[in-house]
């Protein structure tokens, strides 16, 4: 039994690991600035911003954990290379493992990139993945002058119960509901996922391998899916037909669409230049082999279906489908 600390433990990454972790019987601590969790009493909290770094320091000097799971980014203002090593450097006594969740991001757009080809630099334009190149290259440093055993994992789009971000639940609302689909350009734009289950399981398993050590893991389905065939995966999962709209981009940034803020137009963040990575390096170093993409999607829609949604606006999709004629 391992004591290990979450920060961030109550989301999508977060809840499915924590669960993973009590199943295995280990001591589980979630480090947050919420109140309250969806595991009572099996769980202890500490109620701190992770960015403010003299708070985290101060938190985590009286604590030990054998293993620390580093889920949060702050969406709002960032969270820097210097915030994340804050809590790995408070933690490092008697610390075994630091696992760390970074993002595909870290890649330019293109691909297809395996594990260590170069990460993106840190003025890049996108501030995420900047942030998580920059608090890759400094855990990895902080790894080498410390001795701290770090490891990366780097998600594509993440999907499954509990998804904060409106992704695969945004398309099963209009699917479900008899509503057509707006597609930006011709849908060929590919796209990788992964499921939230599978994050959580690399996770573990890096603490598990020592090959893990001073490394990072790509975490995407292979292959890549274009966007029309994942909304047509979609519809076969949830038993539905669905039919699309075709919409040029053009027109759909004169009527306003958005990318991460509403009106979305192809859910939440999805509608972006593709980064295509492998993942071999899951078998050979964590033996992991992941969920097929509509097993995972599968799962979902159960939990999806079980849920009383509010009804969605779709008076921007009205727009859009008039606009497209």
């Amino acid at each position: 039994m391992a004591r290990a600390l979450v920060i961030g433990g109550t989301l999508l990454i977060g809840r499915t690991l924590v669960e993973q972790l009590l199943a295995r019987g280990d001591e589980v601590v979630i480090m947050h600035r919420g109140h309250g969790t969806p595991f009572g009493t099996r769980v202890r909290e500490i109620r701190c911003d992770r960015n403010d770094v003299d708070a985290v320091g101060s938190v985590l000097a009286e604590e030990q954990f054998d293993v620390v799971y580093d889920n949060v980014y702050d969406w709002q203002r960032g969270t820097s290379a210097e915030q994340v090593c804050a809590a790995a450097s408070a933690s490092a006594k008697g610390l075994r493992h630091y696992v760390f969740t970074s993002s595909v991001a870290v890649f330019a757009p293109g691909g297809t990139y395996d594990e260590d080809d170069a990460l993106v630099p840190s003025d890049y334009p996108n501030a995420y993945g900047a942030q998580k190149a920059d608090s890759e290259r400094a855990l990895f440093a902080l790894g080498r002058a410390q001795g701290v055993r770090v490891t990366t994992i780097r998600p594509a789009f993440i999907f499954g119960p509990h998804n904060a971000f409106d992704r695969e639940a945004f398309f099963w609302d209009r699917i479900v509901a008899g509503r057509p689909v707006v597609i930006p350009g011709d849908g060929l734009s590919t796209m990788q996922w992964i499921y939230s289950r599978d994050v959580a399981r690399a996770a573990i398993a890096a603490t598990e391998h020592d090959a893990a050590i001073g490394r990072g893991y790509n975490l995407a389905n292979v292959p890549a899916i274009t966007q029309l065939d994942f909304i047509r995966l979609l519809a076969r999962v949830a038993d539905r037909d669905v039919s699309v709209v075709h919409v040029p981009r053009e027109t759909i940034a004169a009527l306003g669409g958005g990318i991460m803020e509403p009106p979305l137009y192809f859910g939440a963040y999805l509608d972006i230049p593709p980064i295509t990575v492998r993942n071999d390096r899951l078998r050979t170093d964590l033996a992991l082999e992941l969920t097929p993409l509509e097993v995972g999607l599968q799962e979902t829609f159960r939990w999806y279906a079980a849920q009383q949604r509010q009804t969605p606006d779709f008076s921007w999709d009205d727009k859009a489908i008039a606009a497209a004629g």
